[in-house]
């Protein structure tokens, strides 16, 4: 639990919060706030979408940062299910499911990001659900309804949005409650069984409450099967609310929004397609990617995720507004993990994971003619614990047919947890000034500490699980890690840039930013693998310290770019160029090891690697025809393209020599390219709109080792999507929507151990040309795939 000193430290930030909105002076008519975000139609068909990225509000094109915002209307007319739809229309940006799981976010946005969600290793990518920073990856796969617009920052964010957004952000916006009453149902159903129901309901009370609910039940029978325990593999079984009360005073001075959402998440535990058969057994290789044998099925699949957030702003007159930004958050994950995707008990990992965050966020904004800007405080107090067990089947004998699944028969567990508290506070500024109409300069830094403390603890078993996961073992020797360490990191982040607009529809700028992920101790490594530096003192506790722990790494980017519009905003862009210097590269690993004389596998974490990352990225939308066909007609093409080519500069692999020639970075294909074909006909009083959205990416690899079985060749995948909106406002609407048109099996993860050369990552075959297992006796290397082909309909009603 978050100790009484944090715990004070929080309750003091809330009540500041409270008293500093409540006594704040009374703002004139003309300061009230701002209304929501929307997009903004003009008669071209074209939108431009207010975002914030910069904490204020400000049109696409006209911020000096590379952004992919999508609108509510945008999502909607592209069946956008979650946010791991969003990276095929963002460029050099990878958002996928983590592997064996349906809501583990793993995010990579210009070669940044990590898929390893264990505490102590930090994202890379910041999610924010309505400037919430969401700390851990568990239920961070978040579901589309009631949004507002989502935006993808690319590049460092580490000034206005702190540490571990040093690849980007994704900026998930819910809606502002209507003054009046309001009600809207919405509904899909299709391939593979999909049903889904979201309800929304809100009404004002008085003149300054508004009330709202909203409630989703998703559903989805599997892409596969699970043939061993005879469920389903890859559905969906989903129970999401939201609530949210708004007040704001009636001379719009003070608005206080307070949200609670939860989300249950019982689908049946995602399990990888075995890529040869089992070597132990001879489990077959199954002709369905999406199929499986796995046989681990303690403990239940079961995630839970919630949160409640309180967000103030303030008029106080003279150009000054004053924010707060208040938030609980917290989840639990209970998952079975069969690595090997057989019946043996063999690398099986019962696992739970379990996150707990709170977090206090003061803004200070002034707005004037030439200068706008803000300073701010933020503070985040956070633990993430883990448990899991590692199950190997010990003899050389198959399991009995139709065996319990722990017992009676020779079984070792290796059992590993992580416990990691966060206490992080920084102070931030950002300010643009307009020397003329033309040019403008940004400059902004944010200093932080960030103190990490950890855990982690190593013990052997026979006959498992633990008591954790159900069971009642016997200790087999003593534990081999038992080991708490604390360390505090401090660093300036600083960005600057400079904007030139020669007209009003160009922007040219330039710009440099900095941004860290935090540093900490690998909560699955061995303290009995720490080298001994002194032989008479033997293994020491600095000795195990230095070796579990590792350092923040660095993103120092640099980035030029040029956002523009022309005939009349029918064909508009956003070109930019980038150039990073990533230093202190954290390469988090888990390797078979040998622990007090019994197998295991042991987390291995260094800070090995610099690198270079340089890439160009484009989006543009053009308006190929207008008005053909009555008022709000139009066809338009968009497309977005990223190139990057990250490079390691020096690569300290296992052997202690620099090994950068045979190394690549993971989730960061080289090409990626979307291509939207769409047009809008205004027909029987009503809009129709069909679009078919093409996508490309290039060879992808898993792990920064190439790999013959989970390495991803290109790719192409084809969606079509077909809406009318009809009634006062689109009041009712109707859609069909086509995922994956083709088919196309593509691997998203996996998980391989197997012998291979320390140096060069090749796999060493057998002179028969089999494998040879590191860990366990099935061999391990099963993939995880992309959503199959589905069709859906979908349904809206608004009253």
């Amino acid at each position: 639990m978050i100790g009484t000193r944090t715990r004070m430290i929080h309750a003091a930030l809330y009540s500041g919060a409270a008293i500093a909105a409540l006594l704040a002076a009374p703002a004139s008519a003309q300061d009230a706030p701002a209304p929501a975000a929307t997009e903004v139609q003009d008669d071209s068909g074209t939108g431009d979408i207010v975002i914030t990225a910069r904490r204020r509000e400000e049109t696409l094109l006209n911020v000096p940062i590379a952004v992919t915002a999508l609108s509510a209307d945008k999502l909607d007319k592209i069946g956008a299910v979650d946010l791991t739809d969003l990276q095929a229309v963002s460029p050099n940006t990878t958002i996928k499911d983590a592997r064996g799981t349906n809501s583990t976010l793993a995010a990579f946005i210009r070669g940044v990001g990590q898929q390893d969600p264990v505490p102590g290793f930090e994202a890379g990518i910041g999610i924010y659900l309505d400037d919430v920073y969401l700390n851990r990856p568990q239920a961070a796969v978040l579901d589309i309804y009631d949004v507002e617009r989502i935006e993808v920052l690319r590049g460092p964010q580490g000034t206005l949005y702190g540490r571990n957004t040093i690849g980007g952000a994704i900026k998930y916006v819910t809606k502002r409650l209507p003054d009046t009453f309001s009600a809207s149902i919405r509904g899909a159903y299709g391939s593979y069984n999909q049903a889904d129901g979201i309800v929304s309901l809100s009404a004002p009370i008085g003149d300054m409450v508004r009330i709202g609910v909203s409630g989703a039940r998703l559903t989805r029978d599997g892409f596969g099967k699970n043939r061993f325990l005879n469920i389903d593999n890859y559905n969906k079984n989903i129970w999401a609310g939201r609530g949210t009360v708004e007040f704001e005073s009636p001379d719009g001075g003070l608005f206080v929004r307070i949200t609670g959402d939860y989300t249950h998440d019982t689908s049946a535990p995602r399990n990888g397609h075995r890529l040869f058969a089992g070597l132990l057994t001879g489990s077959p290789l199954l002709s369905n990617v999406f199929d499986t044998n796995a046989g681990l099925k303690n403990p239940k699949q079961d995630i839970q995720a919630g949160g409640l957030s309180m967000a103030v702003t303030a008029k106080l007159g003279g150009g000054f507004t004053l924010r707060s930004i208040s938030a609980w958050r917290k989840d639990r994950s209970f998952t079975p993990i069969d690595f090997d995707s057989t019946p043996s008990v063999d690398v099986d990992v019962p696992a739970v994971y379990r996150n707990e965050q709170t977090s206090q966020e003061f803004q200070l904004a002034y707005s004037s003619e030439k200068l706008n800007g803000l300073v701010g405080f933020y503070y985040l107090g956070a633990k993430a614990a883990t448990g899991f067990d590692v199950l190997l089947y010990t003899t050389g004998d198959a399991i009995p047919a139709g065996a319990p699944l722990f017992g009676p028969y020779p079984q070792f567990d290796a059992y590993t947890a992580g416990d990691v508290r966060t206490e992080t506070q920084s102070i931030f500024a950002d300010f643009t000034y307009d020397f003329t109409p033309q040019i403008s300069l940004s400059l902004g830094g944010r200093y932080t500490w960030d103190e990490r403390k950890s855990f982690v603890y190593k013990a052997n078993y026979i006959l498992g699980p633990t008591s954790e996961f159900g069971g009642n073992p016997t200790a087999f020797g003593a534990p081999a890690t038992n080991f708490r360490g604390r360390a505090m990191f401090k660093r300036f982040t600083p960005r600057a840039s400079i904007s030139f607009k020669p007209s009003e529809n160009h922007l040219l700028y330039a710009s440099y930013s900095e941004g860290f992920k935090g540093g900490g101790f690998d909560p699955r490594g061995s303290g009995t693998s720490a080298p001994i530096s002194n032989a008479a003192a033997g293994r020491t506790y600095q000795d195990i310290y230095n070796y579990l722990s590792f350092d923040p790494e660095i993103v120092k980017s640099y980035e030029i770019g040029w956002k523009g519009s022309a005939f009349g905003k029918r064909l508009t862009w956003a070109l930019d160029g980038f150039y990073a210097d990533y230093t202190d590269v954290q390469i988090p690993g888990s390797v078979a090891c040998v622990v007090n004389g019994a197998p295991n596998f042991c987390g291995i974490t260094t800070n090995a690697a610099k690198a270079t990352i340089k890439g160009i990225e484009l989006e543009s939308t053009a308006v190929l025809a207008r008005g053909f066909a009555g008022p709000g007609s139009n066809v338009s093409l968009s497309g977005a393209v990223g190139y990057i080519e990250p490079k390691y500069k020096n690569y300290i692999g296992p052997t202690g020599t620099d090994v950068a020639a045979f190394r690549q970075f993971q989730n960061t294909p080289k090409w990626t390219a979307s291509g939207t074909l769409a047009a809008n006909l205004p027909i029987g009083g009503g809009d129709l709109n069909a679009s078919t959205v093409v996508s490309y990416r290039s060879t992808t690899h898993q792990f920064e080792v190439s790999s013959p079985f989970l390495d991803q060749p290109g790719y192409t995948l084809w969606d079509a999507n077909l809406t009318y909106s009809f009634g006062s406002k689109g009041q009712y609407s109707i859609g069909v929507h086509a995922k994956n048109l083709t088919d196309v099996h593509y691997k998203i993860g996996g998980y391989q151990y197997l012998a291979a050369n320390a140096a060069t990552g090749a796999i060493i075959y057998t002179p028969t040309g089999g494998v040879t297992p590191t860990l366990g006796k099935e061999g391990v290397a099963s993939a995880f795939y992309g959503n199959p082909r589905q069709i859906f309909g979908t349904f809206s009603l608004k009253f």
